[in-house]
């Protein structure tokens, strides 16, 4: 091992010979350099090798390569690159291929030998990380995509871009993404071939020896691709995006009819489809801009687009009467409404046409409960309260298990300062009995806090303890034990902490909350906070290390404390505490214990 450590480092003085020669290193640095690679040699000969090791190695040599590159950049010197970072070069590959050969699976691993190449421009080397990246991982078609995109875009070449994704898709034949690219290279293709062919043409240029194909040239290759790929893939998403994507060529438009007449014959029943045509109304027929187009024509224009939208998906949730399709006109009628406009007639005409069609899918049953939200919002901030509440109690009848929907109704009543709040928390609670309405009862009692008597308040707070379920009920007594400390003072808040402590599930912050609240007494008493520390241990002891600490720390900094109590504290938590915790106790005691906690 000493002797091919010793060889790999003598390969290394002739380029850090050059460095110190051309002035872009000193003699010091050259041996710092040196002793670092010498170090880390030995750490990638060792018998149980590490990926940590080899990743060091590589991320020194790239730092050496970038300072080397930036002493160049400084001092205006450009030669004996060959000796000097072709070397460097060579051998971050090298252990990027010994890393890669050892732990295969490690895919990012890879990425970082592709990324490195990029950067380098090692366009042989990086040809061959992703033939032997493809051979180990085959079932990643993102890998398949980026490869081929490279042959695409950086080599130019579209024989090989499709020749890696016909191999991907021997490997992946329903794999939507793979096809989707696939097609967009071969748009791409075509797009270039046609710009080159019209540069030949115009420079009036011979094309015998060219040969232009017409079909590719006409996008025929894309359109095999979309015949092979709609025999394989279901679903709507999938024509949508090649379409998107036959959109961005303007030689595409037989394609994008085919695409869309089959997208129409096998999903007409599909929310999506009707969504796309009714959207596609937006793009068609718009104005030719001239300086004779005034502001109002160009309203005009717009609203005429918006009402074609709205005609098709009227036509939509008459043949598809589902929530989905509702969802799809009423989240268009939204963008639109959110679109910035200068005019108010048009944005009062967007404001009419939302409130209508989310009345309309209501009226429907149609309106699923998450938009109920939505359009609540827009009543409030177009100011029509009477409509809200009314909106609001509809909700909670169609929804009347949902936690959410009566909360959102509660929030409404509040907002308005109505008079039914308790009325209609009293409803809540009878439909929903306990489960899940913690957030129900937290809304209630600071509704209550702020508008009815300390005496309602706590009534509430207590019946909110036996209402909810044992696991809910925890939060309700911190809050219980909080609010009556800020309102009825430290003897109050003493007689509630010992009336609820036995009262099982607590937790530890319920305990944590009265420590903090006798800390901030004048008088704190050792006493006291011994009993709650010990009835809080009794709960978490064997869970929470800091909790014991915290009890040593209070019995050697309070006044009435006992230091001489720690030793017995420490041998209590020793016994209690489970598996990992002990160490970690133990860790934190040494440094309590010299004075660094």
């Amino acid at each position: 091992m000493a002797e091919r450590i010793e060889q790999r480092l003598e390969d290394r003085v002739p380029e850090l010979e050059q460095l110190e020669r051309v002035g872009l290193f000193t003699r010091r640095e050259v041996r710092a350099v040196l002793r670092k690679a010498s170090a880390l040699e030995y750490k990638i000969q060792r018998r149980a090798l590490r990926k940590e090791d080899f990743i060091n190695f590589i991320q020194y040599e790239i730092n050496l390569l970038e300072l080397i590159k930036k002493r160049r950049a400084r001092i205006g010197y450009s030669f004996k690159k060959d000796e000097i970072e072709n070397s460097i070069l060579h051998r971050v590959h090298s252990l990027f291929k010994r890393a890669t050969g050892k732990w295969k699976e490690d895919v990012q691993l890879w990425l970082s030998h592709v990324a490195f190449c990029k950067q380098w421009n090692a366009k042989h080397q990086l040809s061959k990380v992703f033939s032997s990246m493809l051979a180990i991982h085959p079932n990643k078609p993102a890998l398949w995509i980026m490869a081929a995109k490279w042959e695409m875009e950086t080599q130019l070449s579209s024989e090989s871009a499709r020749h890696l994704f016909l191999r991907a898709l021997r490997f992946h034949p329903e794999c939507p993404k793979l096809y989707q690219e696939y097609f967009r290279m071969e748009l791409m293709n075509a797009e270039k071939q046609r710009k080159e062919k019209k540069a030949f043409e115009r420079a009036k240029m011979d094309l015998g020896e060219f040969n232009y194909s017409e079909e590719i040239l006409n996008g025929e290759m894309a359109r095999i691709i979309y015949r092979d790929a709609a025999q394989k893939i279901k679903g709507v998403e999938f024509h949508l995006a090649v379409l998107s994507i036959a959109k961005l060529f303007d030689f595409t438009q037989d394609l994008q009819k085919e695409i869309l007449e089959s997208l129409q014959a096998k999903y007409a029943d599909d929310p999506l489809t009707w969504d796309y045509m009714a959207r596609r109304e937006l793009e068609l027929g718009s104005l030719q801009s001239t300086e004779r187009t005034t502001k109002q024509m160009k309203i005009s224009e717009m609203t005429q687009r918006e009402e074609r939208c709205c005609a098709v998906f009227e036509e939509a949730v008459r043949a598809v009467p589902t929530e989905d399709m509702w969802k799809c006109y009423i989240t268009f009628c939204l963008e639109r409404y959110n679109r910035k406009t200068n005019s108010e007639e048009l944005k009062q005409k967007r404001l009419e046409r939302t409130l209508s069609v989310f009345n309309k899918a209501h009226e429907s049953s149609l309106l699923p409960e998450a938009l109920y939200k939505q359009w609540l919002q827009l009543l409030l901030e177009s100011n029509l309260f009477e409509k809200t509440v009314e909106v609001a109690e509809a909700a909670t009848k169609r929804f009347s298990l949902s936690v959410e929907t009566w909360q959102m109704r509660l929030q409404v009543l509040i907002q308005q300062k109505s008079d039914d709040v308790t009325q209609c928390f009293e409803e809540a609670i009878k439909h929903l009995k306990s489960k899940g309405t913690l957030p129900l009862w937290t809304l209630w009692v600071e509704w209550s806090e702020g508008t009815n008597s300390k005496e309602d308040t706590e009534a509430l707070y207590q019946r909110s303890l036996h209402a909810t379920t044992p696991a809910e009920s925890v939060t309700m007594k911190e809050k219980y034990l909080d609010w009556t400390y800020r309102n009825g003072g430290y003897k109050k808040v003493k007689r509630v902490f010992t009336s609820l402590n036995e009262n099982r599930p607590l937790s530890l912050d319920f305990f944590r909350k009265m420590i903090q609240i006798e800390k901030e007494q004048e008088s704190c008493k050792m006493l006291h906070l011994r009993e709650y520390y010990e009835r809080a241990l009794r709960e978490f002891g064997s869970t929470d290390s800091d909790l014991w600490l915290d009890y040593i720390k209070e019995e050697l900094s309070h006044p009435q404390g006992k230091p001489e109590n720690c030793g017995s504290i420490h041998w209590r938590a020793m016994k209690m505490l489970q598996g990992d915790l002990v160490e970690d106790f133990i860790s934190k005691y040494t440094l309590l214990q010299t004075g660094h906690l």
